[in-house]
């Protein structure tokens, strides 16, 4: 009977590793926030955006992680998930954020919007913040690079080499 409890937790903790990715297609529709209209880049312009500039941590969870935080796109999150906000990228979309300070880098899945304080450009989760070396700061410089868009069919594409030489 306590293997089966065992299972049973493990299982329970195992499907919590990853926020659900089962939202199909892509959110991009304008949205206000304390008065401030903002409108998200259309999937052409997201898949070749690149921006350095202020990165900060946020916890979507409450009451040490036993409660779950929502995204705008509904998704359920806890703080070891390696996800992001961004006001602007449509969701949700695969970034890679790397911290300008230090050279360590993390993909995230942008499922949230913010930050909305100064000038921020993205928001990582505690995960992501440890991954890359400035949770105990609060705030570093990163530059943010998108990989793909959506449910994953809109992906940058990597520039082929011509005989070697471009």
């Amino acid at each position: 009977m306590l293997r089966l409890l065992a299972a049973l937790l493990a299982l329970a903790v195992i499907s919590c590793a990853h926020p659900r990715g089962n939202y199909k297609g892509y959110k991009n529709a304008t949205y206000t926030v304390r008065g401030q209209t903002y409108h998200p880049m259309s999937v052409e312009q997201a898949i070749h955006h690149q921006e350095t500039g202020t990165a900060s941590w946020f916890n979507e969870s409450k009451l040490f992680g036993l409660k779950r935080g929502n995204t705008a796109i509904g998704e359920k999150v806890m703080p070891w998930h390696k996800i992001a906000a961004h006001k602007t990228l449509p969701l949700p979309c695969v970034v890679r954020v790397t911290n300008l300070e230090n050279g360590r880098s993390v993909k995230c899945r942008v499922n949230d919007r913010g930050p909305y304080i100064g000038d921020r450009i993205i928001d990582l989760s505690p995960r992501a913040a440890k991954k890359i070396g400035f949770y105990g700061q609060g705030l570093t410089t990163v530059e943010v690079e998108v990989l793909s868009v959506g449910d994953g069919k809109y992906k940058r594409k990597k520039r082929r080499k011509f005989l070697g030489i471009f």
